[in-house]
């Protein structure tokens, strides 16, 4: 259901990594225990670890694995790291998705799916109304990109666009999700993305994990 644990498992399937999912159980605070907090001191998912590599922070996780197997040239470049212009665009992309994007789409997948569900608080319709006006104008911004171009850093598939799964395949089952058939750019860029199979085998698990929480 995390994200955050959902943007490094899309990075590994991408790559074709192996890799084990260790769940915690948060109701026994496994997050706060000391052999969790040796992954990662927060307290928090995700924790990674690659033999004697252990890193938390889920987009500094993701890119180790990009970073990894493009080495051993198991995938495809998707930080651009051989083309110094390239490389700037996927990182402004993903700086975009973590401090304009995110801040203004994840407040509608809390108020109208999580806190609902996990922690019986209502809809906050004030948060509601001002996190969509928020996003829409951001979305103006993503339209007049995609409408340029193929994918957020490029015409071809980057870390950028990978980092949006997660919390735009949520939006998708909340009310608001006709929302982006006003951007039509926006709404293809979205249906590539969801049709790649990384996407398709996470977002089976995920919709489950939604369905569960709209019945909650």
């Amino acid at each position: 259901m995390s994200t955050n644990v959902a943007r490094v498992l899309v990075c590994l399937e991408e790559v074709g990594a192996e890799y084990e999912v260790v769940n915690i159980d948060f109701q026994a605070k496994e997050h706060k225990s000391a052999e969790h907090l040796a992954r990662n001191p927060f307290g928090q998912i995700p924790a990674f670890q690659d033999g004697d590599v252990v890193l938390f922070e889920s987009r500094a996780i993701s890119k180790y694995i990009i970073r990894k197997y493009k080495s051993a040239g198991e995938a495809a470049d998707l930080l651009r790291e051989g083309d110094l212009r390239e490389a700037a665009m996927v990182d402004v992309w993903t700086e975009v998705e973590a401090h304009q994007y995110n801040p203004a789409l994840s407040p509608v997948v809390y108020e109208c799916l999580i806190y609902p569900a996990m922690r019986g608080v209502p809809t906050n319709q004030k948060v509601v109304d001002e996190s969509l006006e928020k996003l829409r104008k951001v979305l103006d911004v993503y339209e007049a990109r995609l409408s340029k171009h193929t994918y957020l850093a490029g015409d071809s598939v980057s870390f950028a666009d990978l980092n949006h799964f997660p919390f735009t395949f949520y939006f998708m089952a909340t009310p608001h999700a006709s929302l982006f058939d006003s951007y039509p750019h926006v709404k293809a860029w979205w249906e590539r993305l969801v049709a790649r199979p990384s996407m398709k085998k996470l977002g089976a698990t995920m919709a489950a994990a939604a369905a569960g929480i709209k019945q909650a």
